[in-house]
């Protein structure tokens, strides 16, 4: 079993292993940052939000300096479930009592918008990342299925949103699990490769003019008298800087770290079923993600494998036995699989804030930075990336909306915060057992 450690190996340019990494072509590595440049805009990150802002700033003719640590898609751009979802890691009622009613619906329509976007991309650069449309939320007690049924009516009555819901025998007519009490329908969403799909947009922003620097990892932020990203091995001065590390910022900017918490998350990929025996599972290709505390979620390869998320660590290290733990959960969802083992197992970070809402704005006039995905990037990265792109050449509306939603940072300081969120999380689960 192949199995990535979620802790990040700077000295380790590669990507880490997982089938992602084992399924796409190798690339040539960038070169390295080598002296000292001069740029319109430098940005910290070649995820998807720093390729996304790369792609649109220097496709309006500005001079772009990508600043990569390790490997384009080396963090949760490259190693995510892959599901392309609207909205983000909270709900709308949460956005709602965040930022009242009306901006909550100008931020649904934007999540919208990062859909729509990942799927022009797609289309307009002939990205190859097996893109397939469709997702279900998929409840596994009555209650959860109540409060599916009510947001689903939410979704459609005051947002306009063309959800389905189906009932337990609908959706087992497209997904052959008993674990599962019917389900919330978005023809919208849907699922790719992601490490293909990151790929797609680095080759993009090239293509348009940008300049990517892989295995240069930034070691300060410089704020004045113009802002700048210096390294190892040569500086970046520019007139704006975008901080797009989410996740692995790493003491870059302090003020921003303690509104986001790193938590790992753990996916598997089984070996390959064959087409017929895959299809059996989920027969229309939808990507899937359940409403438990520690949700599973799952969909198929193109290659015809169970691409299988679930479990989450609140700490540092993994689970115990994660391997054991995360082939239980497959087959709790498909017993059918009884048997069937995890080819690769790999983790890594998503950053969360403390209400799960995003969190995108302006360190200065000149410094923006996007972070506080919550698990809910694809979209949302790649949204965030073009609307801070506009917010640099001149128009800043949608960013103004993001820079509306209050934030708080997580208690604790840098040295308590992950103590305190494990014994939050460890009295939330034990109280969903009582109750």
């Amino acid at each position: 079993m192949r199995m990535d450690p979620t802790h990040p190996l700077r000295e380790d340019p590669s990507l880490p292993p997982s089938w992602y990494a084992a399924s796409v072509a190798p690339r040539t590595p960038l070169p390295a940052l080598d002296g000292d440049t001069h740029a319109d805009v430098a940005i910290l990150g070649a995820g998807y939000t720093g390729l996304s802002a790369a792609l649109e700033l220097a496709s309006r003719g500005l001079k772009v300096v990508v600043l990569e640590s390790c490997r384009v898609g080396w963090g949760a751009s490259g190693r995510n479930g892959g599901q392309v979802l609207s909205g983000y890691g909270c709900e709308v009622d949460v956005l709602e009592s965040l930022v009242g009613p009306d901006d909550a619906r100008t931020l649904f329509d934007h999540s919208r918008q990062g859909v729509q976007l990942v799927r022009d991309r797609i289309a307009h650069h002939g990205i190859d990342c097996h893109w397939v449309a469709g997702h279900a939320n998929v409840p596994i007690t009555a209650r959860q299925a109540r409060t599916l049924h009510h947001d689903m009516e939410r979704l459609t009555g005051h947002y306009d949103y063309p959800m389905q819901w189906w009932d337990q025998a609908t959706l087992r007519e497209q997904l052959d699990s008993p674990r599962y009490r019917g389900a919330m329908f978005d023809p919208l969403s849907g699922h790719l490769h992601p490490l293909a799909f990151a790929h797609g947009l680095a080759d993009a922003a090239l293509a348009a003019g940008a300049t990517v620097h892989e295995q240069t990892p930034v070691l300060e932020l410089q704020r004045h008298p113009r802002p700048a990203l210096r390294t190892a091995t040569g500086t970046v001065h520019a007139d704006h800087v975008l901080l797009a590390g989410n996740a692995w910022l790493e003491g870059i900017a302090p003020e921003l770290e303690r509104y986001i918490m790193p938590v790992g998350t753990y996916i598997g990929a089984t070996p390959v079923l064959g087409a017929e025996r895959a299809r059996a599972l989920i027969r229309n290709d939808m990507a899937v993600s359940d409403t438990g505390l520690v949700l599973d979620y799952f969909r198929l390869s193109h290659d015809h494998r169970v691409v299988f998320g679930g479990g989450a660590s609140y700490s540092s290290r993994p689970p115990p036995g994660l391997a054991q733990v995360m082939q239980r959960r497959l087959w709790q969802v498909f017993p059918q699989l009884h048997g069937v083992p995890m080819e690769y197992l790999w983790g890594g970070y998503v950053d969360i804030t403390t209400r799960r809402a995003p969190h995108w704005g302006r360190l200065t006039p000149d410094i923006y930075f996007a972070q506080g995905f919550s698990g809910h990037g694809v979209a949302a990265a790649n949204l965030a990336g073009q609307v801070i792109a506009e917010a640099i050449a001149g128009q800043a509306g949608r960013l103004d909306v993001f820079e509306r939603i209050p934030q708080r940072p997580f208690p604790g300081g840098r040295l308590l915060r992950t103590p305190l969120l494990v014994a939050t999380m460890a009295f939330v689960k034990l109280r969903n057992l009582i109750w």
